[in-house]
């Protein structure tokens, strides 16, 4: 099993699981290999550092000093995407997916024609804007295409 580090155009580190370097090749080439954060299909790549399972490798990690500043920055992006990630499958667990009804069914909560509930869906920018105009809170949600599917 390679375990390789990759990154997309925006950025965005993460880990990728391939048989082999071959397989990651043949994945990548057809476009199967997507960024969690923001789907894209572009990634490459990065260096990292071996992973060696060894006995008491964790007892001399922590006596082996500082990280680096660019480590550091690292260790912080990758906590920083951790946690988004989170608050995102927060969000989507409670709220309530009504899909390109988003409009219509804000509208008829904020009149107190449906119940109310926190909701989600798909707005053109017209229909936000129109929303926003008759005092109905909206905000934009850019979902990761990781949790586009079922919540694990």
């Amino acid at each position: 099993m390679k375990v390789l580090d990759l990154q997309c155009p925006d950025g965005h580190r993460f880990e990728g699981w391939f048989a082999s370097a071959d397989d990651f090749e043949s994945q990548l080439s057809r476009k199967l290999v997507e960024c969690p954060m923001c789907g894209a299909t572009n990634v490459s790549r990065v260096p990292s550092a071996p992973r060696l399972n060894l006995s008491g490798a964790s007892e001399a990690q922590s006596t082996a000093g500082q990280a680096s500043p660019a480590g550091q920055m690292a260790q912080a992006a990758a906590q920083w995407q951790a946690h988004a990630m989170r608050v995102m499958r927060e969000v989507l667990e409670k709220t309530e997916n009504v899909g390109d009804r988003f409009a219509e069914e804000a509208r008829r909560i904020h009149y107190n024609e449906a119940p109310a509930r926190n909701i989600r869906g798909v707005a053109s920018a017209e229909d936000a804007q129109a929303l926003v105009e008759e005092g109905i809170d909206v905000m934009p949600l850019p979902v990761p295409a990781a949790l586009k599917g079922p919540l694990q």
